[in-house]
């Protein structure tokens, strides 16, 4: 079965310039609210589960995570620009088509969290986008050699360990201890 990816949604990882420059850019626009709400008194006063890091890390992590993902979707789609044989050719078609997915997930989850502070709802998001990843991660695996999963991992390990964060955020707070 193959999946069909609009063109313009083709062109952009074309260029590694733009494939890293989406992912930051959405990244940038998504996130960029939730810095005055992490300084708010709902956020000081969640409670958070063992092994949260200084909030300062985030957005570093966050940076290369955007640099890497992006720089997979390159690897991919010019593995499909060079590809002759059908079953590689739709799975890089699928894991592209579920690049997009992930990307749109990654964008709703800070406004979920931060903007409507729905932690259930953002680990509803959280948990959809870390298994999209990690089946996007298995499709290009093999067609791309293993080189856009090199760059994937890092990606899917921290999506593991940012739902882990964000389902004890929701499990400590759920009978809404922390202020609005």
């Amino acid at each position: 079965m193959s999946v069909h990816i609009p063109n313009i949604l083709l062109a952009v990882p074309r260029n590694p310039i733009t494939a890293v420059g989406l992912p930051i850019a959405l990244g940038f626009l998504s996130g960029s609210p939730s810095s005055k709400v992490a300084n708010s008194n709902w956020y000081h006063n969640l409670h958070a589960p063992p092994g949260q890091p200084p909030r300062e890390v985030f957005p570093f992590a966050w940076l290369l995570l955007y640099l890497s993902m992006g720089y997979a979707s390159h690897v991919a789609v010019k593995a499909l620009d060079s590809s002759v044989v059908e079953g590689n050719r739709n799975a890089l078609s699928a894991g592209l088509a579920l690049y997009y997915a992930q990307l749109g997930l990654n964008c709703l989850w800070s406004p979920i969290f931060f903007g409507q502070r729905m932690t259930g709802l953002a680990l509803v998001d959280s948990v959809l986008l870390t298994g999209t990843t990690w089946y996007m991660t298995k499709l290009l695996d093999r067609p791309t050699n293993g080189e856009a999963s090199y760059y994937l991992l890092p990606y899917c390990a921290w999506l593991a360990y940012a739902t882990y964060l964000n389902a004890g955020v929701w499990w400590l707070n759920r009978a809404g201890k922390a202020e609005k």
